[in-house]
């Protein structure tokens, strides 16, 4: 395992995460319990839940967990969320005060722990004021509630008016922004990357098998059956099987994994992996495991150092598609100027 710095707070962490949505769901708690032993013993750190996550009972799985092994616990980086609905009242959802005062009490409670170190604001929230959510986070920091906070699922400009409005009030600033990224989803790399860059925020990229797509065990043409989250829900939301399998670049891409994984002697899977911590502003990538297999697999990707000229056709293959203006060569030129002797 590697190690790194939480975004731009002096906190390490492990530069693979442990995310934690199957717990409760497609992991029960004793088959959670050994995919937390095995990534503890490979030197993982950085653990990843949400409320919503099981409505709760991934929450109270890890903090079991943290209950029975206190020395993994002491060296532990917990990270949560809150934003989604935990009941049915107007608010018990959102990014307000009095909402995020019991979501973030309550993630204490399941979790059994009286500080989290990254507290996480799971989506954007229109009907919120920003300065109150912002406030109640600073003012979370203070009471020594939570260590840092973060975004997930934020787009570019409500990443930069967040950092520019927390500065402008001399509150705690974010520290790292959970996106969806990976080789078949890059379309953050247009405005998102470079507000993170310009931020010196930490991405914490979610699904960078894109729903096990880039594992390399499905085929072109051939609908997933059997124990896979397309063999037992083809229509899975963003990962559904029907849209990506009629795209051409999908299988270009998947082709090009598994060659790259061929001539390093790695799985896809890890060749993947490797491509997403390899990419600017990631500190840590997020591992979502249903078996200690699955986890074991993407571990190793952890160590696997792939060629640049191999990181490099990955990148060509998947690159993301643009209009001339204003992500395309035409709109991206005029980001740029040349000191004398031309535009």
């Amino acid at each position: 395992m590697r190690y790194t710095t939480l975004g731009n707070s002096g906190t390490v962490v492990s530069t693979q995460c442990l995310g934690t949505m199957t717990f409760g769901a497609e992991a029960d708690e004793q088959t959670s319990g050994q995919i937390m032993d095995a990534f503890a013993e490979a030197g993982g750190t950085f653990l990843d839940t949400a409320d919503v996550y099981s409505s709760g009972t991934s929450e109270e799985i890890i903090g079991r967990w943290l209950k029975a092994h206190p020395t993994e616990a002491g060296q532990a980086v917990i990270a949560t969320k809150g934003r989604f609905p935990m009941g049915d009242g107007p608010n018990d959802l959102g990014l307000s005060r009095r909402h995020l005062r019991r979501a973030l009490d309550d993630s204490l409670r399941r979790l059994g722990v009286e500080h989290i170190d990254l507290y996480q604001m799971h989506a954007w929230d229109a009907v919120t004021p920003l300065e109150e959510t912002l406030r109640f986070l600073d003012d979370a920091v203070a009471a020594g509630k939570i260590g840092y906070y973060g975004f997930s699922n934020y787009l570019g400009w409500q990443v930069t008016k967040a950092v520019h409005v927390a500065r402008a009030h001399g509150w705690a600033q974010p520290v790292t922004l959970q996106p969806q990224y990976n080789l078949l989803v890059r379309d953050i790399e247009h405005e998102v990357v470079p507000a993170c860059l310009d931020a010196g925020i930490g991405l914490l990229p979610w699904s960078p098998l894109a729903g096990g797509w880039l594992t390399g065990k499905y085929r072109r043409d051939q609908q997933p059956e059997g124990a896979s989250r397309l063999g037992e829900d083809p229509e899975r939301g963003m990962e559904a099987w029907g849209p990506r399998n009629e795209q051409e670049r999908t299988w270009a891409v998947v082709d090009a994994v598994r060659e790259v994984a061929d001539a390093v002697g790695a799985t896809p899977a890890q060749v993947a992996l490797a491509w997403v911590g390899a990419q600017p502003a990631v500190t840590s990538v997020i591992l979502g495991a249903r078996s200690v297999e699955q986890l074991r697999d993407n571990l190793a990707a952890a160590d696997l150092d792939v060629p640049k000229e191999h990181l490099d056709r990955l990148t060509d293959v998947s690159a993301p598609r643009a209009d001339d203006y204003p992500y395309g060569t035409a709109g991206v030129a005029q980001r740029e100027r040349k000191l004398t002797g031309g535009r």
